[in-house]
């Protein structure tokens, strides 16, 4: 059976990440399969800024979204284009059989020619739209911001990933390590107690309970053991790396408390969160698709010129190319649209209103999201403090026992509860660091604040 403890650690691995970190036992554990060995650490492991940036880089979800960005802003130049010139060049040539011809004072007269050519140029301008094409050109650009926020967004939760992994990594390593602690002194019991049983002063009996505590001990390593494997699967994943790949880590987190001021945090969120600004450029796209639909049966005025040569003319000769221009002044004015127009308005006017219903439960999820983690480092602190006390009473506690057993005033069942009870309490120090250093880092992302490389 698990501690609650150690039952608290385990829940806490389903949610975020862990704690220090130690070269686990190089060796192999008697009694232990060889792929639950621990993991040792090589010279290019990695910290937890080279873990972030690893999983940043190999991550497809970043070039996806970056090319989603750079297609929004070929979208915004091809909206700019609007504001220039279009110059077209035609070429045509027509075969006519048969054309009309009539017989005069002896010669005949051909009204058209058989082969026809025509090839001109056509230069069309865009002189007046009342802001239709200005309206357009703002609606992409809100786009682009859109598409770039969403690459912010997207780095923060894959750098906050990859952090949890990280410390979850480290958090099971130091569990083993508190594991591999209290199998050695058990170890170190179980053999003063044979010394004892051999020499006639004590029973079978004590050696046979140590021998289940420690077995008991090597199961719960074991479980530790199964949950660095699935850690590093996961890490493999995020780096995108073959799932059999162990990713060696390295690091030791230290307990650092920090000031936490949370109406200035509050400030910062309300600031700096790109959830914040993903929503108020929904908003801002709303608002910019509504007065692109108002000025959409607007009149437009534009101005065309076209120079180019053809023959077909009767004079001098059907079949001579002869010069030609055009030049044409037009007016466009939408009349009636089947009330197309009015419809569009109203469901501008829906988009609008979700959009401001978003931002502000954005903004009051932030909110919450600042408290949770403020209050997650407040209590994570007093937890820390109250497992610094727990093992020194732990530890003297064993100290005691261990003295009235030698002295054979105690029983052999009080040392192994304190044996248990002190690895406990090690292990609640372990998860209180793992929860405040967790804490703190669900500030920074509740806040706003970059946690990936520079």
């Amino acid at each position: 059976m698990f501690s609650r403890y150690q039952l608290a650690g385990f829940a806490g691995l389903s949610l975020l990440g862990g704690l220090l970190t130690q070269p686990a036992l190089a060796q192999n554990q008697p009694g232990i399969p060889a792929a639950a060995q621990p993991i040792g650490l090589v010279s290019d492991s990695l910290t937890l800024g080279g873990t972030v940036q690893a999983v940043l880089d190999a991550n497809p979800s970043i070039t996806n979204l970056t090319e989603l960005s750079n297609a929004a802003t070929s979208r915004l130049s091809q909206t700019r284009a609007g504001f220039l010139p279009q110059v077209t060049g035609t070429a045509t040539y027509t075969r006519i059989d048969p054309v009309v011809k009539l017989p005069f004072n002896g010669e005949t007269l051909q009204f058209a020619p058989n082969n026809n050519y025509d090839f001109h140029l056509t230069a069309q301008y865009l002189l007046l739209d009342f802001g239709k094409n200005d309206a357009t050109v703002r609606v992409s650009e809100s786009q682009v911001e859109t598409a770039q926020d969403n690459i912010t967004v997207a780095r923060r939760d894959l750098a906050f990933n990859a952090a949890q992994v990280y410390y979850n990594i480290l958090f099971m390593r130091e569990s083993i390590r508190v594991q591999d602690q209290q199998i050695a002194s058990l170890v170190a019991h179980r053999n003063e107690m044979q010394k004892r049983v051999d020499a006639g002063v004590s029973t079978k009996f004590d050696v046979t309970t140590t021998d289940v505590r420690i077995t008991q001990a090597q199961n719960t390593k074991l479980d530790l053991q199964n949950q660095l494997r699935n850690q590093q699967v996961q890490l493999a994943r995020l780096l995108h790396r073959p799932s059999q790949a162990d990713i060696p880590v390295k690091g030791r987190l230290t307990y650092e408390p920090q000031v936490v001021n949370l109406e200035a945090e509050l400030t910062r969120a309300a600031e700096n969160r790109p959830e914040v600004k993903l929503a108020k450029d929904a908003e801002n796209t709303a608002n910019l698709q509504a007065k692109l639909i108002e000025k959409s049966n607007l009149p437009s005025l534009g101005a065309g010129v076209q120079v180019g040569g053809k023959n077909g003319y009767i004079l001098p000769d059907i079949n001579t190319i002869r010069l030609n221009e055009a030049a044409v002044l037009q007016l466009s004015v939408p009349i009636y649209d089947g009330g197309r127009n009015r419809k569009q308005r109203v469901e501008a006017a829906a988009t609008i209103r979700g959009a401001q219903a978003r931002t502000a439960d954005t903004q009051e999820q932030i909110r919450a999201d600042v408290r949770q983690a403020a209050n997650n480092m407040e209590f994570s602190q007093a937890r820390y403090a109250n497992a610094q006390q727990q093992i020194a009473q732990a530890t003297d506690a064993l100290t005691r026992a261990e003295g009235r057993y030698r002295y054979g005033v105690g029983q052999n069942l009080d040392v192994l509860d304190a044996e248990t009870q002190l690895a406990q309490s090690r292990l609640a120090l372990a998860q209180a660091m793992y929860n405040y250093t967790l804490g703190q880092y669900q500030l920074k992302r509740a806040t706003g604040e970059q946690i990936w490389p520079k």
